[in-house]
């Protein structure tokens, strides 16, 4: 079983930066794939960005040039640095360790 802690959401004015983590615990997940998704109000979850275990990124057009995944496979640990928000950002931030296990979830609000 995998355990997924969220943690670094909160609010921040637009072209602002925020910086997501995500500590996994547990056992038989360490050289899985990571990402990151969000669900905005209305809207169905989307990926964000997904890393593997050697590091190769993908990333939603959205977000690409502005957020920066990262893992410190070490720490069991995933980021998500996030810069120049835009009020379109805000969502709940979800991480996923794959298959299939999710964390429990961050708010994002880009806001003036």
């Amino acid at each position: 079983q995998v355990q997924l802690v969220e943690s670094g959401g909160g609010l921040v004015q637009p072209g602002g930066s925020l910086r997501l983590s995500c500590a996994a615990s547990g056992s038989g997940f360490s050289v899985n794939d990571m990402g990151w998704y969000r669900q905005a109000p209305g809207k169905q979850r989307e990926l964000v960005a997904s890393i593997t275990w050697i590091g190769t990124t993908n990333y939603a057009d959205s977000v690409k040039g502005r957020f920066i995944i990262s893992r410190n496979n070490a720490k069991n640990t995933a980021y998500l640095q996030m810069n120049t928000l835009k009020p379109e950002d805000t969502a709940v931030y979800y991480c996923r360790v794959f298959p299939n296990y999710w964390g429990q979830g961050t708010q994002v609000t880009v806001s003036s």
